[in-house]
């Protein structure tokens, strides 16, 4: 697929069979188990490899929303992003609806600098968001905590 958008450093990761269905993963020297469900062979030893897709998607979001955050001077003191996903029953049972929720918990923290900051990492800098995005429906909510 040919296109015009200069490209970044080719990145990597790998898996090696560990035992079973278990995989050690490997990402710039950081080691990952994962593992299948104990239904496809699975023993526990790390989470099914899908889930990570999930997890890549709340650090990647959770990393925009709190840079755009600080740059408007919240005083933001925790943020927590959970992420649930709802897949087709069918292979290759891709992901078909996401629910992003933001709990941010700060002294003072407005809700529109928030809904922006949200917004800007949905629609323009979380790539995991834009890759996902292409096959499954993404919803978002935000919970707003704030301090004494």
């Amino acid at each position: 697929m040919a296109t015009d958008k200069k490209t970044a450093d080719t990145e990597s990761a790998s898996v090696s069979l560990a035992k079973g269905m278990h995989f050690v993963g490997e990402i710039d020297g950081f080691s990952i188990d994962t593992d299948a469900k104990e239904e496809a062979g699975g023993v526990g030893a790390g989470p099914d490899p899908v889930r990570f897709l999930l997890l890549g998607l709340a650090g990647c979001t959770a990393m925009d929303v709190i840079s755009i955050l600080r740059k408007k001077r919240q005083e933001v003191v925790g943020l927590e992003v959970e992420v649930h996903g709802s897949r087709v029953d069918e292979h290759p049972k891709v992901y078909e609806q996401i629910e992003v929720i933001y709990r941010v918990e700060g002294k003072g923290v407005d809700a529109k600098a928030l809904e922006r900051a949200i917004e800007l990492s949905e629609t323009r800098y979380c790539p995991v968001m834009a890759m996902v995005s292409k096959t499954a429906k993404i919803v978002s909510r935000y919970e707003i905590e704030q301090e004494s």
